[in-house]
């Protein structure tokens, strides 16, 4: 799919602001590029934003905002990478790019590196002390064990957290100067600040205003570690050591029923146990009970389609909770809530009511309080000892759900939580399932074949969108519940503040018609303790970045945006999170396209990530080969193609490295033939076939860059154009340079027409490798034009095919392979290449022979033929060219 907006800003004239004579560096070399033209950008203001565009006129990029814990890595190099080509793509094509950077501070990652790096520790029960000092100073490398952490509050704790990514974000912002992202520095925001906390709260309060939030105490997965609810979009399913254990239960009439479960710890937690309703070795059970060992609980047996016959003994136990189908079981078969996990990850110390017999409540009280690893081995030995263990556990792996930040198993915990509908479950009146569907239809995703997860994310949601998370540094949930006269808080009526006092904390201010003293009192009011999960903030990226609520002007001019780019990894999370917030609140996309990125892979084909510690970082590539080289890497991967990098082998940024270097020395030499002359771009002073034929393939190569660029496929752009140009230079170069030198006695018109095509050609390779290699591009065109190649037009066609005619695309490849075999034949003498021949027949095709003919005397001057060079047709294969040399090899000529 093609960009829906054509160019606004007009092609210049072929000789628009090019200088009377080129200014060329005797040696041009890629050091110091960065750091010279990176001030000159922020100087001249070369990639700020023009507010005063139309919508039409603009191009907007909901760029993603980097997690700011820590350190960027040749992943992000990679990725950014790609969104900066569209970028500078679009904005040579007329638009205004509207092209922010935030930051994505909040979240699990900064708390933690928070408390490692100052040495404390977030306890809301204390008080805020001003001019706080933390304990420790992580500039040393050295981070503080957790039992050593400082308790402070939670306005202190967040006071540092802010401290420190600031600190982050000006290193990661050197970093993407120093790749060259063509950002607009002065549109940025963070996920904390100000502006973001009153796009989250206020678009929170819309949300429950129309009933799309919703608070609930209901199961749900808990990690004991972090101490925090866990969204379904944060999972991670990890194989997880085990045991199976046979376990019997009792009927009335005595028969024994045997269950295998791998979790005997949560048979106080035990409500029934069930089977598939045709499994015929448990249909007599249905509707009788029967009787726990160990607890003596009386539990009906019951049957549901989701039990699995096959499955250790075709009979489970369904505990609240041992997994997300005892939830399932417990909603659909209206069972009662017997938990027994407590939010610590340990067994409750209180012998739950349920428990009514003696033996059962005495076997509990030797469990509670305990971990379940531990009250695991306590059950299995009571077990053991009761006779109600069959046999001794059999170790297995199992399949558990993690916290995709986390090292233990996920529980299953009950707590009131907040909620917005994503079509996870009913919504009242409405089928938002498949309206979120619909969007997906509608949303151009490139490549395509990334649609799918979208598709399959949403068809396969079981339940709404849990956004509050037990934290501290990130966006409050902007409530607070009346607390009545009993003391009891009344969480069915939360107090509401108005939109114009946002951003607001709870924990710190009070609601209208209220006074501090009545926090926590009879009478008063509690502050929800909860902040929204970091997606909650992120998923308004758009809205954030555009200046909604605050800068409608600008919001007006950018909003819906033009594209989202981002990892395919996080389709589920702020891709789809991000759709769900602008479908509920504009009825609308939140952009028209969205550009998904592969994965970097480490040598061993594993994903990249600071978690798996196997990532590598940028700068010091960046440094030894050249930002263009680590960009043009970059730009050689696909959207939605995974790529492995070996930090040993970098072979395609030593690639990139040498492209970029010939650039510098292709442009040299093709401006040198100007002297002290002005370099024109004149269509009409090309003449010559092999002049027009190469202008005529870079008209080919401008139209297929274009089309590739607007597909977003610029790997197929750089493709095209990286291999005209290495014919172009060793090909096409080779050809014309006598020509172009204007040895005495040449043709003037000839001479002229060679230099025009080269400079033609240059003006437009340049602009073709500007969104790839900023750097070196931006260098030679300062060294004849005026302003910088960024701004500068996406060169079209039109002027090349004047300046072609009928030129043949095929000639200069054709010519090219006649003058490596006159070279072939050179290097198997061992001679040098500025040996002459006395003269010289070449035998071709008879297809090409009235090709070679029209570029015979550059083929001549080019090969080094001192006499005659014959050509022969002969009834060959169209790739046949042969040499046979006539008289002697001359002396070399000395080197010019």
């Amino acid at each position: 799919m093609t960009s829906s907006a054509s160019s606004t800003r007009p092609a210049p004239a072929p000789t628009e602001a090019i200088r009377p004579v080129a200014q060329v560096p005797d040696k041009p070399s890629l050091e110091g590029l960065e750091d010279r033209w990176g001030a000159t950008w922020a100087q001249e203001q070369t990639y700020a934003f023009d507010r005063s565009a139309t919508r039409e006129q603009v191009y907007s990029i909901d760029t993603p905002p980097p997690t700011v814990s820590g350190s960027l890595h040749i992943g992000h190099v990679f990725s950014y990478t790609h969104t900066d080509v569209v970028a500078r793509f679009q904005r040579m094509r007329g638009r205004e790019v509207f092209y922010p950077m935030g930051w994505d501070d909040n979240g699990l990652p900064t708390e933690r590196r928070v408390q490692n790096y100052y040495g404390v520790r977030c306890d809301p029960s204390l008080p805020y002390v001003e001019n706080f000092t933390p304990p420790h100073d992580g500039g040393d490398g050295k981070s503080v064990k957790a039992a050593d952490q400082q308790p402070i509050s939670r306005r202190n704790f967040v006071e540092l957290c802010e401290r420190l990514t600031a600190e982050d974000e000006q290193q990661f912002e050197k970093l993407w100067r120093h790749l060259g992202l063509s950002v607009d520095w002065s549109q940025h925001y963070q996920t904390i600040g100000a502006r973001a906390q009153r796009v989250a709260q206020t678009a929170f309060l819309r949300n429950l205003a129309r009933g799309e939030a919703y608070q609930a105490a209901a199961p749900g997965l808990w990690d004991v570690t972090f101490q925090t609810a866990v969204a379904q979009a944060e999972l991670e399913a990890r194989d997880y050591p085990g045991h199976f254990h046979k376990i019997t239960f009792h009927t009335p009439d005595g028969e024994r029923v045997i269950i295998e479960t791998t979790r005997p710890e949560l048979l106080p937690a035990c409500v029934a146990l069930i089977a598939h309703p045709d499994d015929e070795r448990y249909t007599h059970l249905f509707g009788t009970t029967v009787t726990s060992p160990l607890f003596g609980v009386e539990l009906p047996v019951l049957a549901h389609p989701a039990a699995e016959p096959d499955k250790g003994a075709g009979i489970a136990m369904c505990c609240t909770f041992g997994d997300l189908t005892d939830v399932t079981w417990w909603r659909e078969l209206q069972l009662p809530t017997r938990p027994v996990i407590a939010r610590d990850g340990r067994l409750v110390p209180e012998i739950p009511d349920w428990l009514t017999t003696e033996a059962g409540r005495a076997t509990y009280a030797e469990i509670g309080g305990k971990t379940t690893f531990s009250a695991r081995a306590a059950v299995v030995d009571a077990l053991r000892s009761s006779g109600d263990l069959v046999g001794e556990p059999v170790a297995t792996q199992r399949k558990a759900n993690f916290f995709e930040k986390g090292d233990k198993p996920l529980e299953i915990v009950t707590s009131r939580q907040w909620y917005i509908r994503n079509g996870g479950r009913e919504a009242p009146g409405r089928d938002l399932r498949g309206e979120l569907l619909a969007r997906g239809a509608e949303l151009d995703f490139n490549p395509e074949f990334m649609r799918v997860r979208y598709a399959n994310w949403v068809s396969g949601l079981n339940g709404d969108w849990l956004v509050s998370r037990q934290r501290f540094f990130g966006v409050a949930i902007p409530l607070w519940y009346p607390v009545g006269a009993d003391g009891e808080v009344d969480h069915d009526h939360p107090i509401v503040p108005a939109e114009a006092t946002l951003p607001v904390d709870p924990s710190s201010h009070v609601p209208a018609g209220y006074t501090e003293d009545q926090r926590g009192v009879p009478g008063g009011f509690v502050g929800d303790p909860d902040i929204m999960d970091t997606w909650a903030t992120s998923s308004l990226s758009p809205q954030i970045a555009g200046g909604w609520l605050e800068d409608e002007d600008l919001f007006g001019r950018v909003f819906p945006m033009d594209v989202r780019p981002q990892g395919q990894d996080i389709i589920r999370t702020w891709l789809f999170s991000t759709v769900v917030r602008s479908h509920l609140e504009f009825d609308t996309l939140p952009w028209q396209h969205a550009a998904i990125s592969g994965w970097i892979l480490d040598p061993d084909r594993k994903k990249m990530s600071k978690s798996k510690g196997n990532v590598v970082t940028p700068m010091g590539l960046l440094v030894e080969h050249g930002s263009d080289a680590v960009r043009y890497w970059s730009a050689s991967a696909r959207l939605g193609t995974d790529a492995s990098f070996d930090p040993q082998r970098p072979t395609q940024m030593k690639i990139g490295r040498r492209l970029a270097i010939k650039i510098l020395n292709a442009s040299k030499f093709a401006l040198s033939f100007a002297g002290d002359s002005p370099v024109t771009l004149d269509p009409a002073a090309v003449t010559e076939p092999i002049d027009r034929a190469v202008l005529r393939a870079l008209a080919d190569v401008v139209d297929t860059a274009t089309e590739s660029l607007e597909s977003y496929d610029h790997t197929r752009a750089l493709e095209v154009s990286e291999t005209f140009f290495w014919t172009f230079c060793d090909d096409y170069l080779e050809l014309v340079k006598d020509r172009a030198y204007g040895r005495e006695g040449m043709d003037p018109d000839a001479v002229a027409s060679a230099r025009a095509a080269l400079w033609l050609a240059l003006d437009v390779i340049l602009r073709l490798f500007a969104p790839v290699l900023p750097y070196a591009t931006e260098e030679v065109w300062s060294w004849w034009r005026d302003g910088s190649v960024h701004r500068a037009a996406w060169p079209t066609s039109d002027v090349l095919r004047e300046a072609a005619g009928d030129g043949d695309p095929e000639l200069v490849a054709v010519a090219g392979a006649a003058l490596a075999a006159l070279r072939k034949v050179k290097s198997e003498a061992k001679v040098s290449q500025r040996t002459k021949f006395a003269s010289a027949e070449l035998t071709l095709d008879a297809a090409q022979h009235d090709r070679v003919l029209a570029v015979l005397p550059d083929l001549r001057a080019a090969g080094g033929v001192a006499g005659e060079l014959t050509l022969v047709a002969a009834e060959a294969g169209p790739d046949t060219v042969g040499v046979t040399v006539a008289g002697d090899l001359l002396p070399a000529e000395p080197k010019r």
